[in-house]
């Protein structure tokens, strides 16, 4: 059991009015069955917003906390969620060439914040995560990002299909990092305005962004492991791009 309730609201009643009140919610943990006038209230209060749900057996939540939960608990974001359209508008404005990480079902927390300390050391403008299947940004997430996450920008997005095409529209090549092609990184043009997309440890890069993918690379392997960890090979392909843009 977990009672450390730092960023954790239990309760229906309490978590309404955190979403009223404009808290950034990292996710929705419910309670299957939940039937009632209050649970009603809360599905209404966060129909338009794109906050993760999860609905999940009542010995779950008890796991997480012992508190009287009602049946829901919300876990209030470490960091402030930025739109896309916001920040890229913002880069050009500067006068700057795009530099924007996109990260597929990166789950573990410390990988993101291994990332997200690269991201920044690297001059990233801004991460992209989905609002579903995508690490917690908590505070062993910001802690192990040595504390890029309270600079760094990251956007969460509904639909990163959608949001793939968008960058593209706006003149941003899309790099997919995978071990499964031929090409090398270091041969990618990187001083264009770049989307690099890393994929997770487990299932690498969805089939439908390799799809919208200008061009697909890979690190050459010369040992017995086949693959580095995530965070790892973010670095190795942001600094390629930091090499090439001095």
């Amino acid at each position: 059991m977990n009672d450390n309730t730092d960023n954790l609201i239990f309760g229906t009643r309490a978590v309404i009015e955190a979403v009223n009140a404009g808290k950034e919610i990292d996710k929705i943990i419910i309670q299957k069955g939940l039937s009632n006038q209050l649970y009603s209230e809360l599905r209404k209060a966060i129909k338009d917003l794109d906050i993760p749900i999860q609905i999940v057996p009542p010995e779950k939540i008890n796991r997480i906390t012992s508190k009287n939960h009602q049946g829901v608990l919300a876990f209030i974001a470490q960091v402030t969620y930025y739109e896309v359209e916001d920040l890229l508008a913002t880069v050009f404005e500067k006068g700057k060439t795009p530099l924007v990480l996109i990260l597929d079902r990166v789950t573990d927390v410390r990988n993101f914040g291994a990332i997200a300390r690269s991201a920044d050391c690297s001059g990233v403008d801004f991460i992209i995560i989905p609002s579903r299947g995508a690490a917690q940004i908590n505070a062993d997430a910001v802690k192990t990002s040595a504390g890029a996450l309270n600079r760094m920008k990251v956007c969460r997005v509904d639909n990163l299909k959608s949001t793939i095409d968008y960058l593209k529209e706006y003149g941003l090549q899309i790099v997919s990092c995978h071990e499964k092609t031929e090409s090398y990184y270091f041969n990618a043009d990187l001083t264009k305005p770049t989307a690099i997309i890393m994929g997770s440890e487990e299932n690498g890069i969805s089939n439908e962004y390799l799809k919208r993918s200008d061009m697909q690379v890979k690190i050459p392997m010369v040992g017995n492991i086949a693959s580095l960890n995530v965070s790892v090979a973010a670095g190795i392909i942001l600094f390629e791009a930091v090499r090439q843009r001095l």
